[in-house]
């Protein structure tokens, strides 16, 4: 009897022990971050990005953690990205296959399955599903895109409050406040930080407004791209081009001074013939009088030089390339500060020894290459994405790993690191063995993508496959092909696929994009849906 006692004793002690030693997570979450502008990434801005310390606090965890030189997403648009992270499948499986469309939040994700497990589940920020998050124990969402400044939040579905500050601090001001004050210290945590910048329009907070003012960003070669060199002929039609489809007012804040008695006159006098973004009119309208006083006082004698100038031509084109770049990475300088911020606390709280934290993106984003902004295309800037991952004791510090991971391998990775066990139907692969410093033989060798839309800025419909040198993409519409040596060509400038040199290369990788697309069951054409037709919107 005393025995069993005993026993009994020290199971619970040990099961104790378990419970508490199970990794605590920290997902940091931005979008559309490109992998240009992080500074650890060795790309074309990498010197500029250093010299100006734009991410030094991204670059110092990817320093202390591990980096994935191969991280990619498998539709690149914020929904479904969102939606292939919470439940570990491709877009047709996991039924998001565009923005728009309703995240069915019944099926099994992510999250519930560290609710289940006895994790306390949070997410703070952009959630962008339309639906209520479900498997959180809380949640504090921006409805819809959510705004830079005062922005709402949908708390559990409930009810909406709007706070007062600049999105990015605040999400993370109330995510510091749950680690400190909130939470149930008799439990291991996963908590979502997920951020709205550095989303179009690419609203700075007014700290930043001078930063970078009077530097030049360097340019990317294919800025004055043509289209030409055999790619594919929907690449000409797209809406999303730097030179006619960045909205003078909308995206690069050309407008009249910012007043409650200028703000009809502003939506009144913007270019109607360029894309439109909404946003940035109703942004005008949450702001307190500091804030405008602020943002006239930048963005007013700017404006007015730019008029004085009368561009035209490539000039402009260069004009509206730097000025939406410099917002850009004035977005990403509030993120990474507040990166370090929720690095300090955890520190401070003596929870970074037991504490995974991940920092990735929805997906990547074009800064001017080919032209454009935006993403959804399966050409590099907006297939990859960011992927740092620090899990102390375990991860090499300053690794760069070669392997190809995709964003519906998150899920269970994270659930495999936690001793969760991953449901037979979740079609992602977890990297858990990667993190450990192992090299799995059978790990993939290509990657699936598939892009439903047209939609915003008319990108058509694609499909294809990735390996470590080659990418073939199939555009169903027109019965197109692409084909591309990365290694030769890593601008993918030049179509191969009518090249005879290549044939025996582009049939093997026809048979693997087969293959995957069998292994995955992967649907190729949107389905109809009876949801109905919203307002002309392009900043999804």
């Amino acid at each position: 009897m005393r025995l069993t006692l005993y026993l009994f004793i020290l199971l619970s002690c040990l099961s104790a022990l378990s419970e508490k030693q199970r990794p605590n997570i920290l997902f940091i979450f931005s979008d559309d971050h490109s992998l240009q502008t992080l500074g650890t990434h060795k790309g074309r801005m990498q010197a500029f990005l250093k010299e100006h310390k734009v991410t030094p606090n991204l670059d110092r965890l990817a320093n202390e953690g591990m980096y994935f030189e191969n991280s990619f997403v498998c539709n690149s648009i914020c929904g479904p990205s969102r939606a292939a992270i919470l439940s570990g499948k491709h877009s047709s499986h996991n039924g998001f296959l565009s923005n728009g469309h309703k995240f069915n939040g019944a099926q099994w994700t992510m999250p519930k399955a560290f609710q289940k497990a006895g994790y306390e589940t949070v997410v703070y920020g952009k959630w962008h599903l339309s639906t209520t998050p479900t498997g959180f124990d809380s949640s504090w969402v921006l409805p819809g895109q959510g705004k830079y400044y005062n922005p709402d939040f949908s708390i559990d579905g409930k009810e909406t409050i709007q706070k007062e500050g600049y999105c990015t601090d605040v999400i993370v001001d109330m995510t510091l406040d749950w680690l400190e004050n909130k939470r149930d210290n008799t439990k291991p945590f996963f908590l979502c930080t997920w951020q709205k910048a550095p989303h179009r329009t690419w609203m700075p907070a007014p700290r930043h407004f001078k930063y970078l003012d009077d530097v030049e960003i360097p340019e990317p070669a294919s800025l004055f791209d043509n289209y030409e060199g055999g790619r594919n002929s929907s690449l000409k039609s797209q809406h999303m081009s730097v030179k006619d489809h960045l909205n003078i007012a909308y995206d690069l804040k050309v407008t009249a001074e910012v007043t409650e008695e200028n703000l009809s006159k502003i939506e009144k006098e913007s270019p109607k013939t360029q894309s439109r973004d909404n946003s940035t009119i109703n942004e005008f309208t949450r702001m307190t009088p500091a804030q405008r006083q602020a943002w006239n006082a930048h963005y007013v004698p700017r404006n007015e030089k730019f008029r004085s100038q009368n561009l035209k031509d490539k000039e402009l084109v260069r004009w509206k390339y730097q000025h939406y770049l410099k917002d850009y990475l004035r977005c990403i300088k509030a993120l990474d500060e507040n990166v370090g911020r929720l690095m300090a606390c955890l520190k401070e709280n003596g929870l970074d020894k037991n504490t995974i934290v991940i920092y990735s993106s929805d997906q990547g984003f074009y800064n001017g290459e080919h032209g454009w902004y935006d993403k959804r295309w399966m050409y590099e800037e907006s297939l990859r994405n960011p992927f740092i991952i620090k899990w102390p004791g375990v991860t090499k510090a300053g690794s760069r790993v070669q392997q190809m991971i995709q964003n519906i391998d998150y899920a269970p990775s994270l659930l495999d690191c936690a001793g969760i066990e991953i449901p037979k139907d979740v079609q992602g692969d977890s990297f858990k063995a990667i993190l450990e410093g192992k090299s799995p033989k059978e790990w993939r060798k290509g990657i699936l993508y598939t892009y439903y839309g047209r939609g915003a800025h008319r990108v058509a419909s694609h499909y294809g496959i990735r390996t470590d040198r080659y990418k073939l993409i199939h555009f169903q519409d027109k019965n197109e092909w692409e084909f591309f040596d990365l290694k030769k060509d890593p601008g993918e400038m030049q179509n191969l696929y009518a090249n005879p040199e290549f044939a025996p290369k582009i049939k093997q990788l026809k048979a693997s994009l087969d293959d995957l697309i069998a292994q995955y069951d992967v649907q190729l054409k949107k389905p109809k849906t009876n949801r109905k037709k919203k307002p002309k919107n392009e900043s999804k």
